[in-house]
Order: structure tokens, then sequence, then C-alpha cells
């Protein structure tokens, strides 16, 4: 089945608010799953090419796992909030026995998209602030 494919690297895409990135079937409306980042370092502990575990983003040098909820990221153009941890599903063991359990506390982010814009292939990831209650 195609959504099972490893993801396509592309040198650009386009976030849009509320949606998720541009051609990509897992983000939805209103959902805070319409982006998932992941960090290259654990990618390449666990020996897997980038794409493989279906993340759209793969950071380097930013521990996901300190982010908190809220927490913004301004990506190239766009600006996405930190929704929740990924937890790794059953489908993890199709692309290699064990892998969902390895992948338990380290699947990566996934994030909504509050500000669509262009994303670049090398853009830097910023932290920006946390989401304020109320606004």
């Amino acid at each position: 089945m195609i959504h099972r494919q490893p993801m396509r690297e592309v040198e650009e895409t386009v976030a849009i608010e509320n949606r998720g990135l541009q051609g990509c079937t897992h983000g939805r409306a209103g959902s805070g799953r319409q982006v998932l980042l992941m960090e290259a370092e654990t990618l390449e502990e666990l020996g897997l090419r980038p794409g493989v575990v279906k993340e759209n983003i793969t950071t380097r040098g930013l521990a996901l796992r300190g982010l908190k909820v809220g927490q913004r990221l301004r990506v190239g153009e766009a600006m996405l909030e930190v929704a929740c941890p990924c937890e790794p599903c059953r489908l993890m063991d199709e692309i290699r026995r064990g892998l969902q359990d390895e992948l338990r506390g380290r699947r990566g982010m996934l994030c909504r998209v509050v500000q669509g814009g262009r994303i670049r292939r090398g853009d830097g990831i910023e932290v920006v602030d946390l989401m304020r209650v109320g606004s």
C-alpha cells in the first residue's frame, strides 16, 4: 500500500495552517498530528534512513524530548506548535521486528501548523516560546 512506503525527500514543501504539509496524507484539519519531527541522531543510532519511520521533518542538534507541549518552533517561514510526543505504533514492527519498542520515548514530536509558509531543506529550527493560555 502506498501509505506505508517511506516518505519521499523533497527540497521544499509548504506548511498549510491548521492542516499539515502540502501533499502529505497524514495531516488533518484541527488535528495535533499534522507534522512529525524526528531526530536524525536517533535514526542513525537505530540504523534507519530518514523517512523510513514516516517523519515529515528530520532534525539535527535539537533535543526534541526537551520540548514542551505548546512550545512554538519557527521552521523556515512556518510556525509549528508542539502537540504531543509521538508514540510508536505496531506498524513500526513492519519496518523491523522490535522497532516499536526501540522507538518508545524516542519517536519524535507531533506538531500542528499554526502559521503556514515554505519550508526548505536545510532551514534551521528556532525554538520561539510557549503558547500562552487564551492566545
